[in-house]
Parts: structure tokens; C-alpha cells; sequence
């Protein structure tokens, strides 16, 4: 009777933990893994341009969420406990290696298998300006270990329609990887993104082709791929990151340098302080507009998605540089 007494609440004691493992188990599946409840491909994007990239391939399949918000500069981007938990959950991962440091860091701490650096998709360039700028940064050391690339690489690979459609091609891949039984709708959804990827390069080429001036400043270094691919000259006031304050030599140059280049305009972005845009400008005696590097969409941005306002910044251009 006695070893009844104790196999009985044994027994028990055994079932009890038979429906918690269950219940865990259910609870763990809601929170992770493909989207367990809607079927849908859990999708992690480091920021804006990934995301839109996600969104348009994966459409209806997906589930898009982004570590950085709108109105917040990638650059400077922190990521917190319950993001990089966030980050674990997540099916796949697309991110740009260098771009955020804090996003490098918690992708390598997050375990998951289907991560994707888009810089792996394309090829990454070293970028300065066209002028003086590159050897004062190369003397500074600006470019080596400031969280932009091996050897000063240039990671704004977005804003080269060409070079992002290459990026879009890598993305619609890995979604059909990891999600084999929609491959067909992600393989037509990348083709028609990347068609019109390729519509928008001939746009920018044939507005950009006859220009009073090839010359543009901008406060933020982040067009040098699209200067290369439409044969501008760009001009940076503060290099790679927005924030960096800088000289009055270099600022003394480029008022030297507007008047050389029939330079019209000063160009800033949204996410980013417009004060040494504007500084300069009044010095030189020239207008300023918005040139958006595109990290991320606001109510202030020039357009609800990348195409819009990467036309914006073609109307900007044409209108600065002084289209024929």
C-alpha cells in the first residue's frame, strides 16, 4: 500500500509536466519560427532599404519588421535586450555588414541560420568625393574601423538602382530558399522589381545626361555609387557619417570649389541636422534642397516609398545641377 501511495502522485506529478512541456512548446511556436499561426515567413530587416526589399519580394508571404524605426538614423542605431531577442525569432535576417555596428553585433549573438548580408549581394567600392576631401580623410584615418567597411568601403549601395536590383536578385533567392513552396510568386515578385529597378537607372540616366554642371554638395557622402553610375561629381561636406563636423578649411574649399563647378545648390536629408548645409549656403550664396540618402521613410520624406523618392531626388538634381 505504501508503494501505491507514492506511485500514484508520481504518475501525476509526470502528466503535469507532459502538458506544460506541451503548453511551452505551443507558446514557444506562436513567438518564433515561420510564422506559426498565419504560415507566414518571419522576416527581419536591419533597416528601411531592407525592408522594402522584403516587403516587395516577399508580398503576402511575409512578415516584415525592422530593428530601426523611422526617424531614426541608421548610423547611430541601438539595439535593445527585446530587439535582439526579436532578432532569435526571426526566420530570416537581411541586413548590410558595417552600415550599423549595433546590428552587426546582435545578428552574431542572435543564432539564426537564414542570415543575408546584402553586401555579399554586390559589389562594394571605396567612395570620398571627387576632390581634396579624399586625401584629408585618408590622413584623419577616416574610412578605417569607423563602422563603414573594410578600407573605407562605401556601404549606400541602395541608391545605385543597378547595384540594388543585383541586391534584390540575392534577397528573392534566399526567400525561395527558406520558403520553398512559395518560390514561384518570390521568383516573379524579384523580376518585376528588378524591371523596375532597371526602368528607374534609365530614367536617372537620360535626366542626368545633359546637365549645366556634374557637380553637387551634399552634407551627407552617401551618393558616391550614383554619382559613379550618371557621371556626377559629388562633393561631401562632412564625408560617410552626417553627424561629423567639419573644417572650416574644407568648408572654405567648397565655397571655392561652388564657384569653379557653377555649383547651384547645397543639398541635405531628412534624418540629419540641415546646419552645415545651410552654414554653407549663406557663406556661398546658394540655395539648399533635399537629397535623401533613403535610410529610412517619415512624413517629412519626399515620397511614401523608394521609388518616390528616388524620383525627388532626380526632379532635385535636374533642378541643381541645371538639366538641358
Amino acid at each position: 500500500m505504501n508503494v501505491r501511495r507514492r506511485l500514484i502522485p508520481t504518475a501525476a506529478l509526470a502528466g503535469a509536466v507532459a502538458l506544460a512541456a506541451t503548453a511551452l512548446t505551443a507558446c514557444s511556436g506562436t513567438a518564433g519560427a515561420a510564422g506559426a499561426e498565419d504560415g507566414k515567413l518571419d522576416v527581419m530587416a536591419s533597416f528601411y532599404p531592407m525592408q522594402f526589399l522584403a516587403e516587395q519580394i516577399g508580398k503576402d508571404h511575409v512578415k516584415v519588421a525592422t530593428l530601426t524605426k523611422p526617424g531614426v538614423e541608421p548610423h547611430d542605431l541601438e539595439i535593445t535586450p527585446k530587439q535582439t531577442a526579436q532578432l532569435g525569432e526571426a526566420d530570416v535576417v537581411l541586413y548590410l555588414k558595417t552600415l550599423q555596428p549595433a546590428v552587426d553585433k546582435a545578428v552574431a549573438q542572435s543564432g539564426v541560420k537564414n542570415v543575408v548580408d546584402a553586401g555579399t549581394l554586390t559589389t562594394l567600392e571605396a567612395h570620398g568625393t571627387s576632390g581634396h576631401e579624399d586625401h584629408e580623410h585618408a590622413a584623419e584615418g577616416e574610412g578605417a574601423g569607423d563602422g563603414h567597411g573594410e578600407a573605407g568601403e562605401d556601404p549606400h549601395v541602395w541608391l545605385d538602382p543597378v547595384k540594388y536590383a543585383e541586391i534584390a536578385k540575392g534577397v528573392g533567392a534566399a526567400l525561395e530558399k527558406s520558403d520553398p513552396d512559395h518560390a514561384a510568386d518570390y521568383k516573379k515578385n524579384t523580376d518585376d522589381l528588378v524591371a523596375k529597378l532597371g526602368a528607374l537607372d534609365t530614367e536617372f540616366k537620360d535626366g542626368l545626361k545633359n546637365t549645366a554642371s556634374k557637380t553637387f554638395i551634399t552634407t551627407h557622402s552617401a551618393f558616391g555609387y550614383l554619382a559613379e553610375r550618371y557621371g556626377l561629381d559629388q562633393e561631401g561636406i562632412s564625408g560617410v557619417d552626417p553627424e561629423s563636423e567639419p573644417s572650416p578649411a574644407r568648408m572654405k574649399e567648397l565655397q571655392t570649389l561652388a564657384k569653379q563647378d557653377n555649383v547651384s545648390t547645397v543639398f541635405f536629408e531628412t534624418l540629419a541636422s540641415d546646419k552645415t548645409a545651410k552654414t554653407l549656403a549663406t557663406d556661398a550664396g546658394l540655395k539648399t534642397d533635399v537629397l535623401d540618402p533613403l535610410e529610412g521613410i517619415t512624413d517629412k520624406s519626399q515620397g511614401a516609398d523608394y521609388f518616390e523618392v528616388m524620383r525627388a531626388n532626380l526632379k532635385n538634381l535636374q533642378k541643381a545641377l541645371g538639366t538641358k
